[in-house]
């Protein structure tokens, strides 16, 4: 590995951590509650129901016509395939 710094990352405002420093850390959980509520990042609730991610094996002609479509390819599959099955369900 290349010790030397790249010029080009050198930030004089937030300099490399030596290890006097890294001593003086303190984890997340030993900071205040308050404190570490602000600093941790919430995603928040999902909007959508969670989708399950799966393999499926599709003919190569078939997955060559979907992504020509564009992006959101699978999402057009996913509703395809719902519609398909409500037909399915009305026999």
């Amino acid at each position: 590995m290349n010790k030397k710094p790249n010029p080009e990352m050198i930030d004089d405002e937030n300099p490399e951590w030596t290890d006097e420093m890294f001593k003086k850390a303190v984890p997340l959980s030993g900071l205040p509650k308050e404190l570490q509520n602000t600093l941790r990042r919430h995603r928040g609730l999902q909007k959508k129901p969670t989708k399950i991610p799966t393999t499926i094996r599709l003919d190569e002609d078939v997955i060559t016509a979907l992504r020509a479509m564009g992006k959101g390819w699978q999402t057009r599959l996913n509703d395809a395939t719902r519609e398909w099955l409500k037909q399915q369900s009305r026999l």
